[in-house]
């Protein structure tokens, strides 16, 4: 006789499918290994404790690939949604009959993340520094790509919404031919030879299109016949440039180094992060490689000269672009590191009972330092709240 539910779990490429078999519904909560970050939220989060942090560093480094940073018991897993809605990084997806759905949300009500990370399109150039910055891949840069970038580019005068009046006086102009042989925006068409007039007649063809006013063919005219002018109507690059909240991790990076202030991010976790470095280990850089937000940094040795005395620092975190996810805590393998105390979540929706407990595993404050009880697995030192 079948019996339900069934319980099954594969990994097929950078995905790990839990999957609950009931004898009317198919329930699977999909992680994806490789936007998995290890922040260990969704441990956090799970009512059912369901999930246990893994083997954070060694995965993210790519150091072994047999494991997930996070690990899922498929036959606790209520399959309710929860861990779905706190991971920050949208690691996770729930599908319910191979539909993505969210019942907890749809029936109980839950709070989301409030993400504000917007473009103010008025005040946005579409230059390339949130693009180049960002760690999350989360800006969506939809501006042609023109000569400057590739080969294939458009020419970069099509860029600049202008309008450009070109004049040729015709009672200097000899068709001399040397605008032409400049520029591939003007064509000087000669009429046939004849010794019947026994002069060189004909027209010059302007192509406003190709014409980037670059005045060279005013300057070279030997006629002084030719004059340019440029009206400039928009000086903004064609497209748009957005931010994509499904990937967006709100470390601030582009806000803070966007020249025209068009970017608003505002973080989701507020709190605090410290960094020992006297207890660090040289050499060990895990926390740098693994931070989602490209927050930790190897310090600058400052010249001998200058140290007076001081020791120079392993490691160093910029708390301006730090999203307190947890990750650098749960990967680092020495003691009392790291400490991370969050203090806050913004959040839109209706705090539920279920929430506010969430709230106050993850406002715990904690510290690195793994204890091994449960080979494979990790857990964290939790500290007194002050």
């Amino acid at each position: 006789m079948t019996m339900f539910p069934k319980f099954s779990k594969k990994r097929e490429g950078v995905n790990v499918t839990c999957e609950q078999r009931l004898l009317q519904a198919v329930n699977n909560l999909v992680l994806n290994t490789e936007v998995c970050t290890g922040c260990g939220i969704c441990v956090e989060a799970c009512p059912e404790e369901a999930i246990a942090l893994g083997l954070v560093g060694a995965t993210r480094r790519g150091a072994v690939e047999y494991a997930a940073p996070v690990d899922i018991d498929e036959v606790k897993c209520s399959y309710c949604g929860v861990c779905v809605i706190m991971c920050p990084f949208n690691a996770l997806t729930l599908k319910i009959d191979g539909e993505e759905r969210l019942p907890i949300a749809e029936k109980e009500g839950f709070p989301e993340y409030d993400m504000v990370a917007d473009i103010d399109d008025e005040k946005c150039v579409k230059c390339t520094i949130c693009d180049e910055v960002c760690p999350r891949d989360a800006i969506i840069r939809d501006v042609p790509e023109y000569e400057g970038a590739t080969e294939e580019g458009k020419e970069r005068q099509t860029a600049l919404e202008s309008k450009i009046e070109f004049k040729v006086d015709d009672e200097k102009c000899t068709l001399c031919g040397i605008c032409g042989a400049l520029c591939p925006a003007i064509d000087v068409k000669h009429k046939t030879f004849t010794a019947e007039s026994g002069k060189v007649e004909g027209e010059v063809v302007w192509d406003e299109s190709r014409c980037d006013a670059c005045k060279v063919c005013v300057e070279l005219c030997p006629e002084e016949c030719i004059t340019v002018e440029r009206e400039v109507v928009s000086k903004k690059m064609p497209g748009n440039v957005n931010i994509d909240k499904n990937m967006c991790c709100t470390c601030t990076w582009c806000s803070t180094n966007c020249p025209t202030e068009a970017i608003k991010v505002e973080k989701i976790f507020e709190g605090d992060i410290e960094f020992f470095p006297e207890k660090c280990p040289g050499g060990c850089s895990t926390c740098v490689e693994i931070c989602p937000a490209n927050a930790i940094y190897l310090p600058s040795d400052k010249p001998a000269g200058q140290m007076k005395g001081e020791v120079s620092p392993t490691i160093a975190v910029n708390k301006d672009f730090c999203i307190l996810c947890g990750a650098c805590v749960n990967a680092c393998p020495g003691e009392d590191i790291i400490r991370l105390h969050r203090t806050g979540i913004r959040i839109k929706g209706k705090e539920t009972d279920l929430f506010n407990k969430i709230k106050e595993k993850l406002c715990t404050p904690r510290t690195s330092k793994v204890k091994e009880d449960t080979p494979g697995e990790v857990q964290l030192k939790m500290m007194e709240k002050a």
